[in-house]
Parts: C-alpha cells; structure tokens; sequence
C-alpha cells in the first residue's frame, strides 16, 4: 500500500465514522466494509494505529472503533516508580506529563487514552488517562520473596513502583532470591496490588548469568531461534557455490582486507584501496546476506522481528543464526563470498568523482584487528609491519584517504563527540574484573570513515532514482533547547549563531573546536549532546544533522541490521531490472513500517546494552567501597549530582550528602549551589570522590565527598 493510498484510506476512515449513519465495527469488520485486501491487512492495522496516535478515533470497550472527540490522544504510558507518569505521543515533540492522581490504573507500557488539563507541571503539559486501550507489559521480570501464603515479586524494571502479589499456588515453586518471569494476570487498581503467576524461574539471584537472563528476559530479547528458522539456516551452504557467482563483478585478485576487532566473528565489510594519479579508488564491499535470506521466509520475519543484533556485556545475540553470521555470510579470510560493492573514484579533496554499484563475488586476502593496524600506522611495530609487509602501502594509503574525507566532512560541519565507551572485562563466572575505555584509533576511523562515504553514496544514489528507500536521518535539533543552550554559553563568553528558528551544524562543531583542551569541554560536550535528536530510520530522507549531509543511510552491516539488509534486496532488485511497479507499490507499502520498528527495536537493544553495562559496573565498584577516586560531573540534578570516574563508571552524590551547606539546583545555569556559602558544582568540573556503597537491584552507585574535601 503506497503512502498515498494510505493517507486517502485514513481520509475515509475519519469520514466514515464521522458520518451519522455509521454503525461501529470491529477492525475485521471495518477492513471487509472498504474492502481491504488480505495482504492489505497489516498496512490496515498500521492506518489504525495512526488514526489512534492522532486522536481522530477511538476504540469502544468492545472493540468497536468510533469518532473519537478531540480532546483525547493516545500515547504510551511511561511509569515512574513515585506513581506519576509521562505518555509519549507519535509526533509530539514533548512527553505529556501525567500526574500521581491522574494515572487511573495504567500500567508501564500501555496504549493509553488521555484528555489534556489546563495547566503545567514545570514546563510540560498536563493529562489525564480516560481509558487504557491496550496492555502493554504481560510480563515482568523480578526477585521472589516468600512469605507464608503467598510471594510477591519485586521488579527489577525500576519504573514499575509496586511489587506482583502472588498467590502461593500460582508460585512454581519459587523460594525466596529466585529471579522469576511472572505473568500479569491482573493489573491492580487503587486497593489492589498487581496480580501474576510465575512462568519461568531463571535461577538464584547470585547464580552465575542470571543477573544478565533477567535483563534479556526483561526487554523480551528473542534468544533462541525457532526450529523453521534454524532448519531453513540448516539448508544454506557452507560454500559459495558457481551458480550463485554467476553475473557477479568478480573481484577475487583485487586486494582486499577486513579491519575489525580480535573477537569479532561476524565480518561483514571488507576494504581495498589503490590510487592512480590522483585519483583514489576505493571499494566497500559488504557481505550479500539477501542471497541466503529471502524476502518473507522464516529467517527473514525472524530477521525482521529482532531488527538488530544485540551486544551486551557477555555474549552476543546475534539477528541472525550463527550457521549465516559467522559462516557463509561473514567475510572470511581467504574463501569466495558474495559481497555487494559500493567501488568509488575520489579525488584529493574527497569528492565522489565516480561509483559503481554492483553484486560482486570477492576473497579477502587477510583477516586483520584494529590493534595490528595501528601497531603499523601509529606505533610503527617492525614485527607487525614485517608480517604484514606486503599490505602496508595500502594501509598508508588508507591512513592518507581516510584524513582527507574526515577534513572534508569537518569543512562542511559535521559533529564528532568523542565521549569514550566502555570495555568490561569478565572472568568465566561472568564477574568483572577491569572496566576501561574504549578508545578509538586511527584504524577504527578509516573503517567508520570509509563506512560513512560509502552509505552517503548509496543514499544519494537511490534518493536521486526517487526510488523506495530506507534512509537513516537526524533531525535538526529543538530551537528552545538550543536558545537554551546558547544563552547558557553567555556565561563563557561564546554564542551559537541562528538563522532564524534554525541552527547549521557547523555552527555546534565551530563552538566544540573552540572548546577543545578547555576546563569547560566536557561540560559544553555534554550540553551540544542533550539538546540533539536521536537518529532514527525513515523512508524519507530529510538529511542528517550531526553528519551534516542530506544523504544518508545504512548499507553496510546486513549481518546485524535489518534495515541494510532491506536495502540491499532493493539494491539488487534495482540492478537487476526487477523494480518495476508492482514492486515499488509493495515497498512503498512495506517500509514505513520496516524503518519504524527498526527504530523501536534499536532503541530497544541500546536500552538493554546500557542496562547489562550499568549492572557490571555496579558489580564491579562493590569491590572498591571505601576508595577515592578522581572524576568529572557528568550530570545535575535537584537531587544530586552525577560523577564519571576515568573508567566510565558513574555514580551519585545525593544532595543531602554535599558537605557545609543546603544546595539547591540552578536549572538555568546547569549548578548546584549552596545556599549560605553560595559554593557551587558545575558540570564538567573535576571533582575527588569515594565510593559510598553499591545498589545492585537498581545498578547504582552512590558517592560521597571525602571529609578532606570539605573545605575544597
């Protein structure tokens, strides 16, 4: 269903139950009345959905769907465990906020129907929830406690203020410490606590890997593949096979490497590099994972389902079966595999001057780590340059392409924060025993710039073919955030320019350069940071902000992300002539949705992966109570203030713990300040620190001023 179609069908449906001769129908009914066909039918739901989001329809306690009055949205209902909420409205800038009184026995996660109040909390506006539409948690992740008739479970999700009442018979035999999966068999209400029966106990709280199930559980992360996916997985070759290399560019004798970390199994790009003149060639080839798996297959709902490979602390789940992602799909040293190549002609300033896009079978001459190739382009090692000795030059030369395309995207504005991840090392127990940054190197950006030039050429390829596509875009950021923001830099003597409601992101880069080696960078880093968007997955391309470029998207990792691999059948599709109009209606029809739960569940894995790092590191610090260390203020808040050690641990000084005043939060200027003293915390301020104690049901961290600081 093409986005016109769908706009004239939510047209129809708005003046269908407008019209005083409607008789409410259910969604199977409604979809027979305007003759929806069968395989309309998801594309159908979606024009509900919308029509939901938007306020213009409302769904009956029997399921009947009426005109709805336009006071009402419908939004998600976000939970705080303090008993307000917030419900996030599709399109709506800002969450509404939904006071303690006002929650009317929704529950986190739930599709909700809400009436705006006069008035606001601080500066959000206020709502009412009228009516629940939708459960959306059945399942809740927690610790079981006994008592003598019955168990409770207390969540380990931290929004969900209140503890599972039950019943002892519904228990499955939980005992006291066990982490359980309970089913919600009622949601509670003013007098009643929230009901549920045990389903799955996943081990003892200090059993070895059960504090990590419970995250993946808790996020409803999909570990096992099903048996008709793994037996399709099970009929794909462990070889290239003639037929397949048939039509295919063949690159075989070209150079070639893969550049990635020790441990990673699943090699998905490959790179070579030559220059005539002063012209660079340069190939990105990645893997053709669309060959193995077919559009509407089991692996490909499967696929679709996970949206991405998720990488949390101790293992990977990967978005496809190991038998594809580390096997026929993954680029490995010296086999042939199919690979789509994105072959580009560059000049000495970093302009495209020519491309090619096209299915080709290669065979990647070596397997090499970032750490090799730095050891040879930055420490200059002579046992890692004699071993690699022959592919040196064309490191050099990549070293060399990959500074002049950085210049050219910092010339036109784009944003590079550089905050460093972490790196948690575990025993084979799982316990942590080092956490350290991760820091970037100079191989690490040849590989992302080499990525990023390669995604902007097939994006403004596919966008100029005014074809169906999947872009990934950044929108501008909120004008109030960064007027916010700017009359905030006042303070140091900077401002960012406007046009009008409008900031350029060279603006933001020229006030990150000027901030660089300076007291004040990590603060100003941080603020740039919070008043930006988040990126996202649309079929629109609206250009990315942070990249300061109006083309782009995500063609180069289809092992581990779903919307590579849906661009990439359009890509073959396209080359081989097969995009014709019957097809063009079914992706118009298809990727709205394909980039909206892409998005979801992207941000579903980022959540996870943030999760399973604040808890190791909340593990991890339990073995150093009592120390002091140097860090940075990270965050404030009016209750208490966020401290970042060089490790990347963060923990909190809560504000009834600042020493020799009463502080008070200055929102304006980002400050804690005392009262009487008028000392002030500042973000981005270096700061001593000892390590209070440790919460590992919440994973957080508490701190404390040492008493040696107090009159700091």
């Amino acid at each position: 269903m093409n986005q016109e179609l769908f706009e004239k069908r939510k047209k129809l449906i708005c003046e269908l139950v407008e019209d005083e001769m409607y008789v409410p129908m259910k969604e199977k009914e409604l979809a027979s009345f305007m003759q929806v066909k069968r395989e309309d039918r998801e594309e159908f739901r979606n024009i509900l959905s919308a029509l939901l989001s938007e306020g213009k329809i409302e769904v009956t306690a029997k399921g009947k769907y009426i005109k709805a009055d336009m006071r009402y949205l419908t939004g998600t209902f976000i939970s705080n465990a303090k008993g307000f909420g917030f419900v996030e409205i599709e399109g709506r800038e800002e969450d509404l906020y939904i006071p303690e009184e006002m929650v009317n026995n929704a529950f986190h996660l739930d599709k909700v129907q809400v009436e705006l109040l006069p008035g606001k909390r601080g500066k959000r506006q206020e709502a009412v929830v009228r009516k629940v539409v939708e459960r959306g948690m059945r399942h809740v992740v927690g610790t079981y406690e006994q008592s003598a008739s019955f168990g409770f479970v207390i969540p380990d999700n931290g929004k969900l203020g209140t503890d599972i009442f039950v019943p002892k018979e519904r228990s499955k035999g939980a005992v006291d410490g066990h982490k359980v999966v309970v089913e919600l068999t009622s949601y509670g209400d003013e007098r009643h606590k929230p009901e549920g029966k045990v389903v799955e106990i996943l081990g003892h709280v200090n059993d070895p890997g059960v504090d990590i199930m419970s995250i993946i559980r808790g996020f409803e992360l999909p570990v096992m593949f099903g048996e008709k996916v793994m037996n399709q997985a099970e009929r794909i070759p462990d070889n290239v096979s003639e037929a397949d290399m048939a039509g295919r560019m063949d690159l075989r004798d070209m150079e070639m490497v893969t550049i990635d970390g020790e441990d990673a199994k699943d090699l998905d790009d490959a790179v070579s590099l030559s220059k005539e003149g002063s012209l660079y060639h340069l190939g990105v080839h990645i893997a053709d994972v669309s060959n193995y798996v077919q559009e509407n297959s089991a692996l490909d709902w499967e696929a679709y389902e996970r949206g991405t490979s998720v990488y949390l602390v101790d293992r990977v789940i990967p978005m496809l079966p190991h038998k594809l992602s580390n096997g026929i799909c993954s680029l490995n040293q010296g086999v042939d595999r199919l690979a789509l190549s994105c072959l580009m002609v560059i000049d000495e300033k970093g302009n495209v001057t020519d491309y090619q896009i096209t299915e080709t079978v290669i065979r990647v001459d070596r397997r090499m780590s970032y750490t090799s190739v730095k050891k040879i382009l930055e420490d200059h090692d002579e046992a890692e340059c004699k071993e690699y000795e022959k592919l040196v030059p064309m490191f050099e030369l990549m070293a060399e392409l990959a500074a002049i395309l950085r210049l050219k995207r910092h010339k036109r504005g784009s944003i590079d924060f550089d905050f460093s991840e972490s790196k948690i090392i575990l025993d084979e127990s799982g316990h942590p025993t080092e956490i350290k940054p991760y820091e970037r190197n100079v191989a690490t950006k040849i590989i992302e710039d080499f990525m990023l030039i390669a995604n902007e050429t097939v994006a403004q390829h596919f966008f100029w073919m005014e074809l169906p596509f999947v872009y990934r875009t950044h929108d501008k950021p909120d004008p109030e955030k960064i007027k916010k923001l700017s009359t905030f830099l006042i303070n140091f003597g900077h401002h960012i320019k406007m046009s009008g409601e409008e900031v350029h992101p060279k603006e933001i880069q020229k006030l990150l350069d000027k901030m660089e080696g300076s007291p004040e960078e990590t603060l100003i880093s941080r603020l740039t940071l919070r008043s930006m968007k988040q990126a996202k997955y649309t079929v629109e391309c609206s250009g990315h902000f942070g990249l300061a470029c109006q083309y782009y998207c995500h063609f180069t990792s289809p092992i581990r992300r779903y919307p590579d691999l849906q661009i990439h059948r359009i890509i073959k599709e396209q080359l081989r002539g097969r995009l014709q109009e019957k097809r063009i209606v079914h992706y118009q029809g298809r990727l709205p949705e394909v980039a909206n739960h892409s998005s979801k569940m992207e941000r579903r894995a980022e959540e996870a992966e943030r999760e399973t790092d604040k808890l190791k590191k909340a593990e991890y610090m339990e073995a150093h109570i009592g120390e002091v260390y140097e860090g940075v203020i990270s965050g404030i808040t009016s209750w208490g203030i966020y401290v970042e050690l060089p490790n990347t641990v963060e923990g909190m000084i809560h504000v009834s713990k600042l020493p020799g005043d009463f502080f008070y939060y200055d929102e304006n200027a980002y400050e804690m300040v005392g009262q009487d003293t008028g000392k002030k915390y500042r973000l981005g301020e270096q700061i001593r620190i000892r390590v209070d104690g440790v919460e590992r049901l919440t994973k957080t961290i508490d701190f404390s001023i040492p008493i040696e600081e107090d009159s700091f």
